[in-house]
């Protein structure tokens, strides 16, 4: 099935959607890499409030390449970042701040499934290597937070974007994980060639 997003996109329409669905957001989504999860959480710690509210938005896992052009921030590029990066902090990211989708390449374990079948949330794939793609989808740069402390690709940058997309859903609330699925095949897959190799 193919779904267009609007945020924030409400728990109910989230827990829809199922993995092998296609996917595309509209509304914002806000850039957000090990150093933004890790400032977010330490702030949520200490009862600090963000600067931007993540409820039912896009999460997108991209170190962007950003110009400015007369005061007006630009992207180049926003090619999404391998996932499991974040995999330590996503699971007490998406409790916290109740994202609605996590954008990112390579998917997710464990800990974000679980997160996500929890709290109402989906992980959707990005294909990698299309910065271009991406940064066609992003209308506009709404704002920036932490751009000093932390550098232009692991700050916050919120973007309003149109139709970005298309993203694959490979974790859904309903406990599927389809990037473990086919490590699970592939394994057991390799030890069927390798007793068949003698090995």
């Amino acid at each position: 099935m193919e779904y267009r997003l609007k945020t924030p996109v409400p728990e109910d329409e989230i827990r829809r959607l199922k993995a092998g669905d296609l996917v595309y957001v509209s509304g914002t989504i806000v850039t957000a890499r090990d150093e933004a999860h890790l400032k977010a959480l330490e702030l949520h710690e200490r009862g600090e409030a963000l600067p931007v509210d993540l409820r039912g938005v896009g999460i997108f896992h991209c170190g962007p390449i950003m110009r400015n052009v007369d005061g007006e921030w630009r992207v180049v590029a926003a090619g999404p970042t391998t996932s499991a990066r974040m995999e330590i902090f996503e699971d007490r990211f998406i409790e916290a701040f109740r994202p609605a989708v996590i954008i990112g390449k390579g998917g997710m374990g464990e800990r974000t499934a679980k997160a996500c079948a929890e709290h109402g949330c989906v992980y959707g794939a990005f294909t990698g290597g299309a910065a271009l793609l991406a940064a066609r989808g992003i209308k506009r740069v709404r704002d920036v937070f932490w751009l000093e402390e932390l550098g232009m690709p692991e700050c916050l940058w919120i973007y309003e974007v149109e139709d970005f997309g298309p993203m694959i859903v490979t974790i859904d609330t309903h406990g599927s994980n389809l990037t473990e699925d086919v490590k699970r095949r592939i394994m057991a897959n390799k030890r069927e060639v390798l007793a068949a190799l003698g090995g």
